[in-house]
């Protein structure tokens, strides 16, 4: 085993920093926005995750610091997912999972698999859902933060839920993509497997609870529990990113 070239300890200096910085960002934003939402007057299970960061909540810029920090978490990931994806290995290589994926989804939906179940692909889902994630925090929803068809809604009920519900989805296809990316190191597609496995049925259950339901207990806990599983996922690969040091096998 040779010793790493000085580009790849570059490489992997500026993946660290990136990683390390996004699971600092993670653990701090999750703080504050839990912080907010069990120490705020926000409806508890019953309601959504936002409520927290009305303007009649004491706790309201806590949780939008914890909602700026988390955004802030996903860039940094992608900055440490693209500087990864840029790093020499000739020792990876495409799983067999990928193609089977490809093949089982037919032409049109491969084709749309082949453009984005890359790293670049979930670097471009990340930095999608760091942006949506700045909006929600950026634009607060009214008390109760309503959305229709139950509740009538504002403006910014609309752009605060449409945005958080995008910044979701977007985290949630970037694990698709790392899951299925033909140059993902092991490492990085475990856990993407695993979150994507379990926050796909979360998220479709939270969008079925939505339309059909309202607000309520049902959409309170699984909201919650697919931000966990969100949250969880973030900071696996950013230390896995932060701590994980390939050799250079050339």
């Amino acid at each position: 085993m040779t010793e790493p070239s000085t580009a790849n300890r570059r490489a992997s200096g500026r993946v660290g920093v990136a990683a390390a910085g996004a699971a600092l960002g993670v653990v701090t934003g999750t703080a504050l926005v839990v912080l907010a939402v069990v120490a705020g007057p926000g409806p508890g299970l019953t309601g959504y995750v936002s409520e927290a960061g009305v303007a009649e909540s004491g706790y309201a810029w806590t949780y939008r610091i914890g909602v700026f920090s988390l955004a802030t978490a996903l860039l940094l990931l992608a900055v440490s997912l693209h500087d990864e994806d840029r790093r020499p290995d000739p020792a990876r290589v495409a799983h067999p999972g990928v193609a089977v994926v490809r093949r089982l989804a037919g032409h049109r939906v491969a084709a749309v698999l082949r453009q984005v179940a890359t790293l670049p692909g979930a670097v471009a889902l990340l930095v999608a859902g760091a942006l949506c994630t700045l909006l929600s925090g950026a634009v607060t929803c009214s008390a109760g933060c309503p959305l229709p068809p139950f509740e009538p809604a504002t403006v910014a009920d609309l752009v605060h839920g449409g945005a958080s519900v995008a910044a979701t989805a977007a985290v949630v296809f970037a694990m698709i993509a790392l899951a299925l990316a033909p140059q993902a190191d092991r490492r990085l597609r475990r856990p993407a497997v695993i979150a994507a496995v379990v926050a796909l049925p979360l998220a479709g259950a939270v969008a079925a609870a939505m339309l059909f339901v309202g607000r309520g207990s049902l959409v309170g806990v699984l909201e919650r529990l697919l931000l966990a599983v969100a949250v969880l996922w973030g900071l696996t690969t950013a230390l896995t990113l932060a701590s994980g040091r390939r050799p250079d096998r050339s």
